[in-house]
């Protein structure tokens, strides 16, 4: 195919850690795609099973970093960005295969519209490709109380795709799992917290984005399905761990002072209210996960202000412009006590 220079340079940054077989097939799926300007960087986290062999003899043509050990997705991203080429970054899961449309759109979308940060596209089950995946679904959202939720999945309930999700909308979040987004926006905000390792880094990024006045967009257009939880399970304790820690790291930092100070005895009492429920289902993991993450929030004070202090620099506007953007309820409360298995989709116009 002959190079289109109209098309600004994607760089798609793949972090791997084990597991030869998927990093393979979303290789292969790569080579399929129909853009004409972009690179592959994987980023290797000191894998044990030979994966920085296979992309060496296999797939010279890419980019491989080889880290000395285990950064994490938020870690192997930001090794992955700074020696990125493009004017785009797609950060991709190595378990993913992609349509092979499934650049256009989202570079089309940013070249149009300079106010937007980051795009996702739809991601569908791997195994099942007429529901949302777990990690992503059409976008993101989040209550007030730092909770996240997608559109097409709300907590272990997924949606089948009926196209109910098909048009462009804003969102509050773009999917980890995929998704696309400006360089120099990805500078301007620092990048992944690594404190974060894995889980929610990209609801963070976000939301440091909605801190400098950019948007964020889920474009259905484009289409990746994920295989979900291949790296780390989902019901594992660490996964439990991460994302109640990472979420309560965001809602202490990510606010100001008098409305994290408003909103942490409401959280704290929502966290017993999961807590409970894992009990009653006797999901100990996710017990030990709860009382672990909390553990941390309360011996790391100082973890909390140094991101405090990073949030202070880069913030352009007030949570006031923020809130419009959460939902204004807790899913929490809807989904354990009232029983609402389906997402909401906040509209935004």
């Amino acid at each position: 195919m002959k190079l289109n220079m109209e098309n600004p340079k994607v760089s798609i940054i793949i972090p791997h850690w084990n597991g030869i077989d998927i990093l393979t097939e979303c290789l292969e799926s790569l080579t399929l795609t129909e853009y004409d300007n972009f690179e592959i960087i994987v980023v290797d986290n000191a894998s044990t099973d030979g994966s920085p062999d296979l992309v060496t003899l296999n797939f010279p043509q890419i980019n491989l970093v080889e880290n000395s050990e285990n950064f994490g997705y938020a870690g192997g991203c930001n090794r992955g960005a700074k020696i990125a080429n493009g004017e785009y970054l797609v950060f991709l899961n190595n378990d993913t295969i992609q349509e092979p449309n499934w650049l256009f759109p989202l570079v089309d979308f940013l070249k149009l519209n300079s106010k937007v940060a980051a795009v996702q596209p739809k991601i569908l089950n791997y195994y099942d490709r007429t529901k949302f995946d777990y990690a992503g679904g059409a976008g993101g959202w989040l209550d007030i109380l730092g909770f996240p939720f997608a559109r097409g999945r709300i907590f272990q309930e997924l949606e089948e795709d009926k196209g109910q999700y098909d048009s462009m909308r804003p969102v509050f979040w773009t999917s980890g799992t995929a998704f696309m987004v400006r360089k120099v926006d990805f500078e301007l905000v620092g990048g992944f917290d690594e404190s974060f390792f894995a889980h929610q880094e990209e609801v963070d990024l976000c939301w440091k984005f909605h801190l400098v006045n950019k948007e964020t967009w889920a474009i259905p257009s484009s289409v990746v399905y994920h295989k979900n939880a291949v790296t780390l399970p989902m019901f594992s304790l660490k996964k439990q761990y991460l994302n109640h820690r990472n979420s309560l790291q965001m809602v202490l930092s990510n606010y100001s002072l008098p409305l994290a100070l408003y909103i942490l005895p409401i959280r704290f009492s929502l966290e017993f209210v999961a807590l409970s429920y894992a009990l009653l289902r006797m999901d100990f993991n996710h017990v030990f996960g709860i009382i672990k993450s909390l553990l941390w929030i309360i011996t790391h004070p100082f973890a909390i202000l140094k991101r405090r202090k990073h949030i202070k620099t880069i913030r352009t506007v007030k949570d006031k412009k923020v809130l419009s953007w959460l939902f204004w309820g807790s899913v929490v409360f809807d989904y354990y006590i009232r029983g609402k298995k389906r997402s909401i989709d906040i509209i935004k116009e």
